[in-house]
């Protein structure tokens, strides 16, 4: 179904893509980190510091960052040293190291949102069962790199 070149309207219409970013997204420097991590602390924001900190640590895509679930991260009521978590995507297992700023943090988090093991690190604030969507956590991810003075356009969730 493609469209002539002598059809007129053809020519004003403009690419789909135009003036946006395609391709892998920039990744963020030490310094970034640093200055996301100081604002969230700055504007003490215990929950949006500790999945911050899980996803500059986990890698993991923002679909799999928000639907691990606190028996993922602990056992017996301490952190694991290695998480695990099945990636949507791919269908395969992904391993990863909790560090200890990720740890303090979600430590902080988890005290003060309680919850079992069954229950999602990141709960939804509309469905109580449920886990916060992929699409707050990208305008999340938007929020904390216009906050430093960053493109957001340039920045992922991955």
């Amino acid at each position: 179904m493609g469209h002539s070149d002598l059809d007129p309207a053809i020519h004003e219409r403009l690419p789909w893509n135009a003036g946006k970013n395609v391709g892998p997204k920039r990744p963020l420097k030490p310094r970034d980190i640093w200055a996301i991590r100081f604002y969230l602390d700055e504007h003490k924001r215990l929950r949006d510091r500790a999945l911050f900190d899980l996803a500059i640590d986990s890698k993991l895509r923002g679909c799999d960052l928000v639907k691990i679930r606190i028996g993922d991260l602990m056992s017996a009521g301490s952190f694991r040293d290695r998480a695990t978590v099945i990636q949507q995507k791919t269908g395969r297992p992904v391993q990863f190291e909790i560090m200890s700023e990720a740890r303090k943090s979600l430590k902080a988090w988890l005290d003060r949102r309680g919850g079992t093991i069954r229950d999602f690190v990141f709960p939804s604030r509309i469905d109580y069962r449920g886990h916060l969507s992929t699409r707050q956590y990208a305008r999340l991810v938007d929020e904390w790199v216009s906050t430093i003075g960053l493109d957001k356009r340039e920045y992922g969730t991955h």
